[in-house]
């Protein structure tokens, strides 16, 4: 295995489908480390010596939600859950929690691998093009690009990583509307599905949290039926 293989913490109390995900992984090219419950998986986590997480909600000890919770308190490496419950709510808790990805199970190992591949790329920067711009502006907001600060007349916006990716998007696309299947590509690093409200829910966080600290003065409007476009005075 190469050296620079990514790492891939797996947190899963099924041993069986642990093994066999485990295995397949490796067969792709990372390194994989299997924990079975959620205290000792809460402990890997913040070791910040994954590139990626797998996440189960259903896990002995320490819920796959509480360990989300905990782990964004300090973390932002990528993390895709992985549930065998077909229920919404769980999934809409966990993106409200910025987790990166969500999986049902029973998944394709190829699907989730590939979901993997699509959040690691989007957490690093190209290596490709013309760089991109250290500061973007509109009006009193202020984006520091490479050091993912967002600020409202100096003042911090507390932003969760799929949030600043959204609002990248938003303020690059200045006064056009960003569509939600463009919010979900290049935002959250994936197509976007039918019936998937990931980019709804992100977006109703930012907007929340930047009508806040603005005021008013920057707000999320809404297009019906085509997305988002950020307006700020």
């Amino acid at each position: 295995m190469e050296e620079d293989a990514k790492r891939i913490l797996l947190i899963d109390d099924d041993l069986e489908l642990g093994a066999m995900l485990g295995e397949y992984l490796e067969s792709e090219g990372f390194r994989v480390e299997i924990v079975a419950d959620g205290l000792a998986g809460m402990q890997r986590a913040v070791s910040g010596e994954h590139d990626a997480i797998v996440l189960d909600i259903m896990l002995p000890r320490l819920n796959g939600i509480e360990l989300l919770r905990q782990l964004r308190e300090t973390n932002e490496v990528p993390v895709i859950m992985l549930s065998a419950r077909g229920d919404e709510v769980d999934k809409v808790i966990g993106l409200e929690l910025d987790a990166d990805d969500y999986v049902a199970k029973p998944c394709y190992p190829r699907e989730l691998v590939a979901r993997i591949r699509a959040n690691l790329r989007r957490h690093q920067p190209s290596e490709r093009g013309a760089p991109a711009p250290a500061m973007l502006t509109a009006g009193r907001l202020e984006v520091q690009v490479a050091a993912r600060k967002a600020l409202w007349q100096g003042k911090l916006v507390e932003l969760t990583a799929s949030e600043f990716n959204i609002l990248l998007v938003l303020l690059r696309a200045g006064e056009a509307v960003a569509t939600k299947d463009d919010l979900s590509l290049r935002g959250l690093g994936r197509p976007r599905q039918s019936y998937d409200r990931s980019v709804d829910v992100h977006v109703s966080n930012l907007r929340i949290k930047l009508e806040a600290v603005s005021q008013g003065g920057a707000r999320v409007e809404t297009i019906r039926g085509v997305g988002y476009r950020l307006q700020v005075k």
